[in-house]
């Protein structure tokens, strides 16, 4: 093994104890007879002494250190002279006495400092983004999100769930946001779509039998991009047969009231507050009514429940769905869909977090003939529905249970839970408002073997500039 301890582990405890430490060089003071450096890794920070009566060689090689280079010490704890010790971190007690020096690796000079008082530009930021998460304020943000996904496997698995992973390469079934196409070589002419969710596949895991699925799940949309957007995003993905609204509320709540009990140390109240579709429109004039001035716990949650069916396009003249076309009809309303399809409700709910929407699920549609209907009254004909949606036409064919679900977005709830104003900042590897990664410089060019393998050609090139 390369080291014996982590930056983080020591203590006055292991004081006379002989070990080896590995990281980065974060700070370096030099004294003249003394050098100091903080060394740092992911779990915390070490001071380490370079003094040349213990050795003269790691003295001398100390002197060429700086910001950021990758090392690897030998070295006695001792306990810090008295009035240096530094309470704010945990191995403030103590500094390693260095015997041995190894650079592992030298580094540059860095464009910007790790520091989490940082001014400088985020596109900067991310063309570095393998620096900037050597910072403590982004590196917690990742460390959180891992500590999510860990915290909501947990819950999951105790309530039975399964996790499966559905396709990433699918069919396009164009409804709302653009998708991402992805030309297939071995199929001329046709494209994969990349999922705007799992939607479809979650629906049939249902008709299957799985009964309880969950994933978390990468969904990919083609869309203009804002604080709380990006062309690639995570969500927690499930779906359960055999339930109603209120097994999926009860569900949700519990789980939230887990993550922040954990991460905040805070105990939320159940259940949620509910409102429908009509109040928060009449008393709030939107449909993601923030309530932290009512209800004065710092996060308040709301569930808007008895959102519209559908809702008219007047730039189309057709009808379309609030949520999506497999989003089943409240049962008092089913006789609404020929004469006043304006007035039906969907059994469809948002779970709202201090104004933004967190997720949203609805109770589906498990009967074909009712499916097939609603396709016809948003303008969906019968020979399109079987293009584009006719797998699950005729999964339904074969005994599909009454099944409901939701999804929510994790990005979006940690930039919450952190208190970030993008979700940029909980993401490893995000991409800028325009769609573009600065690291790697993505979406580039395909070269012309690609594209001719690909049987595709670019037109109007210079547009994009």
């Amino acid at each position: 093994m390369l080291r014996s301890h982590t930056c983080g582990a020591l203590s006055s405890l292991e004081c006379n104890q002989q070990v080896t430490l590995c990281g980065w060089v974060a700070r370096r003071r030099d004294h003249g007879k003394l050098i100091f450096i903080d060394l740092r890794d992911r779990y915390g920070f070490t001071q380490v002494v370079f003094i040349p009566k213990e050795s003269k060689d790691a003295y001398t090689l100390a002197q060429e250190l700086r910001s950021e280079f990758v090392i690897r010490i030998k070295g006695t704890v001792n306990k810090r002279p008295q009035g240096t010790i530094n309470p704010k971190i945990p191995t403030g007690e103590i500094e390693v006495l260095a015997a041995e020096l190894e650079i592992l690796n030298p580094s540059e000079n860095i464009p910007f400092e790790i520091i989490d008082d940082l001014e400088v530009s985020e596109e900067v930021r991310l063309k570095y983004r393998y620096l900037d998460l050597r910072r403590q304020k982004i590196f917690n943000n990742i460390t959180l999100r891992s500590r999510l996904y860990k915290l909501i496997r947990a819950y999951l698995d105790s309530k039975d769930f399964l996790e499966c992973e559905t396709p990433i390469l699918t069919k396009s079934t164009p409804e709302g946001a653009r998708d991402y196409l992805v030309p297939s070589r071995l199929n001329p002419g046709q494209f994969y779509a990349l999922p705007q969710s799992p939607q479809l596949f979650k629906q049939i895991l249902m008709v299957a039998g799985l009964e309880r699925y969950y994933q978390i799940a990468k969904c990919f949309r083609d869309e203009d991009l804002r604080a709380d957007r990006q062309p690639e995003f995570t969500q927690l993905d499930l779906e359960m047969s055999f339930v109603n609204e209120e097994d999926i509320y009860s569900l949700i709540e519990e789980l939230m009231c887990r993550i922040f009990k954990e991460v905040k140390g805070m105990e939320l109240k159940r259940p949620f507050t509910r409102i429908t579709f009509k109040e928060a429109q009449d008393k709030y004039k939107t449909d993601k009514p923030d309530l932290r001035a009512e209800t004065k716990d710092e996060f308040a949650f709301a569930w808007i429940v008895d959102f519209p069916l559908l809702k008219y396009n007047d730039e189309e003249k057709r009808w379309e769905s609030e949520h999506h076309p497999f989003t089943a009809v409240a049962e008092d309303d089913l006789d609404k869909l020929e004469k006043s399809p304006d007035k039906a409700r969907s059994r469809s709910y948002d779970l709202v977090l201090n104004g933004v929407e967190l997720g949203s699920g609805s109770i589906r549609i498990h009967d074909q003939s009712l499916q097939k209907k609603i396709f016809e009254i948003i303008g969906i004909t019968s020979k399109e529905a079987e293009e584009r949606f006719g797998f699950l036409l005729e999964a339904f064919k074969f005994g599909a249970p009454p099944h409901g679900g939701f999804a929510f977005g994790i990005d979006r709830l940690l930039s919450i839970l952190t208190g970030e104003p993008s979700i940029r900042e909980v993401i490893t590897f995000p991409k800028t408002s325009a769609g573009i990664c600065p690291l790697t410089c993505a979406p580039s060019d395909a070269d012309e073997k690609q594209l001719k393998e690909l049987n595709l050609t670019v037109k109007n090139k210079e547009v994009k500039k």
